[in-house]
């Protein structure tokens, strides 16, 4: 197995991270209705936070459902993403001919918006910044780490991609926690997520017809998952 990479946000890493970011800003700029969970899924938990999938798992159910891209989001971790990358690395070593997903880092922080916890999703930043220790501890930021505008800055510093998640699930909103967001500067919001939890797995029509009309308003990219917690990529539970 490949080695954990050793902490150094040298130019060179930083470069090659704002790289991998511009290339999933443009993958995001084609999402739509249709593209969770059978061609991208940007939500997904494994037993490094709060899910029951091994990450050699994970990624072994996206390479046989043919997943073009996927990122996952532990709370506060990114032992699965790097556990995921190592399993990859060798199942592509292995198998020379045959396509495999992109594979993004990504986590999900616990933060505050307008006096309401939130979950903001972190992608393809630079795991080894400095500025995202407070967020890969495996338990939720405090005081002013906490705040959502402290968070994506501190995404933005380490060249990533910052995203509200599930907008509809919280106590104040959508309307409200989008808009405040966007003043703080939030690159993209998870638009298409099924939250009733239906089989099989669609974006709820309701809630993802009201955070698309916002997307359009304030110009963000969006984003797809299934948020899963179990043992199938292709559901929440």
């Amino acid at each position: 197995m490949a080695a954990h990479p050793a902490s150094n946000s040298t130019p060179t890493t930083l470069a090659s991270q704002s790289l991998r970011a511009r290339a999933l800003k443009r993958t995001l700029e084609t999402v739509d209705a249709k593209s969770c969970p059978r061609s991208y899924n940007f939500h997904m938990h494994t037993v490094y936070s709060d899910g029951r999938l091994q990450p050699e798992m994970l990624m072994q159910q996206a390479i046989d459902i043919g997943l073009k891209g996927l990122a996952i989001t532990d709370h506060h971790s990114i032992g699965g993403y790097y556990a995921a990358r190592r399993w990859l690395e060798d199942w592509q070593w292995n198998h020379p001919s045959q396509p495999v997903p992109e594979l993004w880092v990504g986590v999900e922080i616990n933060g505050r918006l307008i006096d309401n916890e939130v979950h903001i999703l972190a992608y393809a930043f630079d795991p080894d910044h400095p500025v995202m220790s407070p967020y890969l501890r495996r338990q939720p930021p405090q005081a002013e780490d906490s705040e959502a505008g402290q968070i994506i800055q501190a995404i933005h510093q380490a060249r990533g991609i910052a995203v509200l998640a599930h907008p509809v699930r919280y106590r104040r909103s959508p309307e409200e926690l989008i808009t405040e967001a966007v003043t703080l500067g939030i690159d993209g919001v998870e638009a298409y997520y099924a939250y009733n939890n239906p089989t099989p797995w669609r974006p709820s029509p309701d809630q993802t017809s009201r955070v698309l009309r916002l997307r359009d308003r304030h110009q963000l990219l969006v984003t797809c998952g299934t948020d899963t917690h179990g043992l199938s990529i292709l559901q929440r539970l």
